[in-house]
């Protein structure tokens, strides 16, 4: 037989404190909370350049690409090489013509990196290139 708590009398309690569930969850929750803007944070930090004339085009398909100051490169935020932009470019091209690259370049990326980025967009065949930067 189960083990009486308490009394004597035969009613002992069987039922499941969910208190300290509830603390844990919350406890659990709060963890989430803190840890998920870690998480989300971008994987290269970009200083764009600022200026007061931007203007923004949303209706055509565009790829973006992100190039840091030391030369890392990520397409869609997925990490290519320069080869790698090349086919990628290649591919998009070919399923819609009138794919742009939309180029977020640190502002302290150096020019040759920046023209050899520009240039294996065009080999691949992305005709239209934006570059992104910060309004004023």
């Amino acid at each position: 037989m189960a083990a009486k708590a308490g009394s004597n009398d035969g009613n002992s309690i069987v039922e499941i404190n969910v208190i300290p569930l509830v603390d844990i969850i919350l406890v659990v929750l709060i963890i989430f909370m803190v840890a998920a803007p870690l998480v989300m944070k971008p994987k290269i930090d970009i200083n764009l350049p600022k200026s007061s004339t931007a203007l923004v085009d949303k209706d055509k398909p565009r790829m973006k690409v992100v190039l840091g100051k030391k030369g890392e490169l990520f397409v869609d935020n997925q990490a290519v090489s320069l080869e790698g932009l090349t086919m990628e470019s290649k591919k998009r091209s070919t399923a819609h013509p009138d794919t742009a690259a939309l180029l977020v370049a640190d502002k302290d990326a150096t020019l040759n990196m920046v023209t050899e980025l520009v240039d294996a967009l065009k080999t691949g065949g992305v005709q239209k290139i934006a570059f992104s930067i910060q309004k004023k």
